[in-house]
């Protein structure tokens, strides 16, 4: 069974709008953020909708080990230079993982960091020496490192930046991987080719480590280090490699994230915003392409 879903809201009810909001789109997973990623304002988490979403998840067959979490932009471990900002970076995560174990999650998905004026190097020390002060055995929730496109001094764009920083981590059992496939091809990976991708991975890193795939097509052509998200088939990558990934036997227990943008969102037109999942999940379960559903989202969102 495709284990597939998308980014959903975390809205005034919390979780509880985020469960609704993926059971709109006929998804068996999703991933949200615990509050606006781009400032650190959360709200308290209220143990009875807690329940309430769980039990709506247990009622339509989403297994809660599959629902992922999403830390916020805002945070940046790479780089030390502002003790203060990176410490902040340090609480703030530690903050997330306590609200996800209130949640009962526990996946959470991070970007590793930018290291900023410095070399990658010592960004990812930096990464690690932060990662084992959050990672002290307090908290239950995983911390899954993103794989990154490479754009300007991120760090983990690569197989051997993702294996240095998961090597310097004492606590391993709380830590793992989140492949995004717009990432992995902006940084120069051949998603035409994903085993043998694959094949590289699990030689310096436990394929078991993978606990999340981002799944996006890109706008932009292999090696090019931008991290721009494309819908399904609208993309470089193309919806038939994107089909071979989610399918990919070695993943197949691996829950799969659409964050492609909603039609509209990057339009000069001011056409009104709506979002893609139902049909790209649609697409991918039947395991066929709709060159309409662009058309047909327009159709159904815009009555």
């Amino acid at each position: 069974m495709l284990i597939i879903g998308s980014h959903v809201s975390y809205g005034k009810h919390g979780i509880l709008d985020s469960v609704e909001e993926a059971l709109s789109y006929n998804a068996n997973t999703f991933m949200f953020y615990t509050g606006a990623p781009t400032n650190t304002i959360r709200k308290d988490i209220d143990k009875d909708i807690v329940n309430q979403a769980h039990e709506l998840m247990k009622k339509n067959n989403i297994d809660i080990n599959n629902v992922v979490c999403h830390a916020p932009y805002i945070v940046n471990l790479a780089n030390k230079s502002d003790l203060d900002k990176w410490q902040f970076s340090i609480d703030f995560i530690k903050k997330e993982l306590i609200r996800c174990d209130e949640l009962g999650i526990n996946k959470m998905v991070l970007h590793p960091g930018n290291a900023v004026k410095i070399s990658k190097e010592e960004g990812i020390n930096n990464i690690i020496e932060a990662l084992n002060i959050v990672l002290d055995g307090t908290t239950n929730c995983q911390i899954l490192l993103e794989t990154m496109a490479g754009k300007g001094s991120e760090c983990g764009s690569s197989i051997e930046e993702i294996n240095n920083i998961i090597n310097g981590i004492k606590n391993n059992k709380q830590i793992g991987v989140c492949l995004d496939t717009c990432h992995l091809n902006d940084a120069g990976y051949d998603m035409n080719d994903f085993d043998k991708y694959l094949d590289d991975f699990s030689k310096n890193i436990d394929l078991k480590m993978i606990k999340c795939l981002h799944l996006n097509d890109s706008k932009n052509e292999r090696g090019s280090h931008k991290d721009r998200h494309a819908n399904l088939g609208i993309g470089t990558i193309g919806f038939d490699n994107l089909l071979n990934i989610a399918y990919n036997d070695r993943l197949k227990n691996v829950p799969k994230i659409l964050e492609t943008p909603y039609i509209g969102e990057t339009d000069d037109s001011k056409e009104r915003i709506y979002p893609p999942y139902k049909y790209e999940i649609e697409m991918l379960r039947n395991k066929k392409y709709n060159k309409d559903y662009m058309k047909n989202i327009r159709e159904e969102y815009g009555r």
